[in-house]
């Protein structure tokens, strides 16, 4: 129990980062991507405060990081990472499901490539601006200029978003040693992943937002 309390409690500090995962499992609606796309950036009840669809992506930001968390895979993965990441090990372990959904996307959406889906995401977030929180549009078009979404899909792309959060969060997050360990130990990584997001997927489509 104190283990997963430690890790919403990095969640709070550092904000999710592993976006990619959150606006897939939105299913492609558009409002619902954008509060899952904010959701840790509305605490309490301000979710009220929003139109009804992007209250309901708030929500379910909310059950898959509680369903995320709680995952015997996702623990098992940050007690991989643990000796090498210690009290970061599952905001590491959040990155590298984004890097290892997006470096593999066409297994789990085979009607859109991560290009169109990223691009169909940017304009949902463009259509909705008025409603994302003043630290969203802090820094929206930078991520839509730099591409954020696919640049998930590479050790490059992954090493650029780890050194903004190194600058921003904590400099204890080490880019270079965090794509080392990545590249060491992908095999496992993935096979964990791939068996972890189809039960990721059915635990949302269960939750009938809609």
């Amino acid at each position: 129990m104190f283990f997963i309390n430690k890790v919403g409690k990095n969640r709070v500090i550092f904000g999710i980062m592993n976006y990619l995962a959150h606006i897939y499992l939105s299913e492609g609606k558009r409002q619902l991507q954008v509060g899952n796309f904010i959701g840790d950036f509305v605490k309490g009840r301000k979710h009220e405060e929003y139109p009804k669809e992007i209250q309901m992506g708030i929500l379910l930001h909310r059950e898959i990081d509680k369903f995320t968390d709680c995952h015997p895979i996702f623990l098992e993965t940050t007690e991989l990472l643990r000796p090498t990441f210690g009290r970061y090990s599952g905001i590491i372990a959040d990155m590298y499901f984004d890097y290892l959904l997006a470096s593999d996307f066409k297994r789990y959406n085979k009607s859109r490539s991560l290009t169109l889906f990223a691009a169909n995401f940017y304009l949902s977030a463009i259509i909705y601006y008025k409603w994302l929180p003043d630290r969203v549009k802090g820094f929206i078009f930078h991520f839509i200029w730099t591409n954020r979404l696919k640049q998930y899909s590479t050790y490059e792309g992954l090493e650029y978003s780890l050194r903004i959060m190194s600058h921003y969060k904590s400099s204890a997050i080490n880019p270079e040693l965090s794509i080392s360990f990545l590249k060491d130990n992908e095999e496992v990584l993935r096979s964990r992943f791939n068996l972890f997001m189809p039960q990721a997927i059915d635990y949302v489509r269960s939750l009938a937002f809609e």
